[in-house]
């Protein structure tokens, strides 16, 4: 654990550490920097991200690589219909002396890819949805408190939607991000082809410990905020929201219900972690608005009249702004 004298220190020591897990994940992954940006974020921000791309692009990879950087314990969960909550929390079992004992499931660790999540029936995803909120579970009337830090990194698959359980936008409203993957550039292809079908063999720093990220997650709390910047935030985010007396034409016409009180907060702490990691020691409006897309993206739900002009949240939320 490294030890500073003051939080302005600190703030600088952060943006070095954010370069350096960004040089250490691109030896592996190639381009997606605003991917791994809005991890970094999150993370630091005690926040929980959800993944959506198509298969191929990584994202599995990209979350092992997070956790090998980060030297934090990863597990990952292969979400299928007949996964049971036990099945991710633990168990009681009996034991050799007639004792019940617990057994503790993929769970806890710090890092958690919750794969596929929405191929899981609703009572699995409300399991992991639980954890990810209290930090903590439940079994036989006993709480186990999970290892700190704890983040959920899931990921979902947008084009396969025969067999899937769609999360539903209370559940979504759990998650910091979310983050969309787009497939890489030519170059970027052809880079991605070259390291992957060689004899490449990469040895991964280890940049933070789960000491310095639970010390960097106070620090971003810990940033000042202007009044204009907070005001932005919550004016933003009530924009989205039809019949609030803000005269919108655009939430009014295109939004069935807009985003809660939750994206506000998310907005700001985002905002903070996007500001020290820019080297900046308070935030400003270009970092609302640079966290408004992965922060409003799940949080809007469209009416049927978007649906049918084909309108996307994306679409929406630049409007917004």
């Amino acid at each position: 654990m490294q030890s500073f004298s003051n939080d302005i220190e600190a703030a600088d020591a952060l943006k070095v550490q954010a370069n350096e897990i960004r040089k250490a994940i691109g030896q592996i992954i190639v381009g997606q920097d605003d991917v791994v940006e809005k991890l970094i974020i999150s993370i630091l921000c005690n926040g929980h991200t959800l993944l959506v791309g198509v298969p191929g692009l990584a994202k599995t990879l990209l979350v092992k690589t997070i956790a090998d950087v980060l030297h934090l314990s990863f597990k990952r969960i292969q979400f299928t219909p007949d996964l049971m909550p036990s099945d991710i929390t633990g168990a009681e079992i009996l034991n050799e002396q007639r004792q019940f004992q617990f057994i503790k499931g993929p769970l806890f660790a710090n890092i958690i890819l919750a794969d596929e999540i929405n191929r899981t029936p609703p009572k699995t995803q409300a399991s992991l949805l639980e954890a990810m909120q209290e930090k903590s579970i439940t079994a036989g009337g006993t709480l186990y408190k999970l290892p700190a830090p704890f983040f959920v990194l899931a990921t979902q698959n947008p084009i396969e939607q025969e067999g899937t359980y769609p999360l539903p936008e209370a559940q979504l409203d759990r998650f910091m991000f979310q983050v969309t993957l787009d497939y890489p550039t030519f170059e970027e292809e052809v880079m991605i082809v070259r390291n992957t079908t060689g004899s490449m063999n990469i040895d991964l720093p280890k940049v933070l410990s789960a000491e310095d990220i639970l010390y960097f997650q106070d620090l971003v709390r810990r940033v000042p905020v202007a009044d204009n910047v907070l005001e932005y935030a919550v004016r933003l985010v009530q924009k989205t929201r039809p019949g609030s007396g803000n005269n919108n034409t655009v939430a009014n016409q295109y939004i069935a219900y807009g985003a809660g009180p939750r994206a506000s907060q998310f907005l700001i702490l985002g905002a903070k972690c996007h500001a020290l990691v820019k080297g900046k020691y308070s935030p400003d409006i270009e970092d609302v608005r640079a966290m408004v897309l992965p922060v409003l993206r799940h949080r809007i739900l469209r009416n049927y009249k978007a649906e049918a002009e084909g309108i996307t949240q994306e679409t929406l939320i630049k409007q917004l702004l």
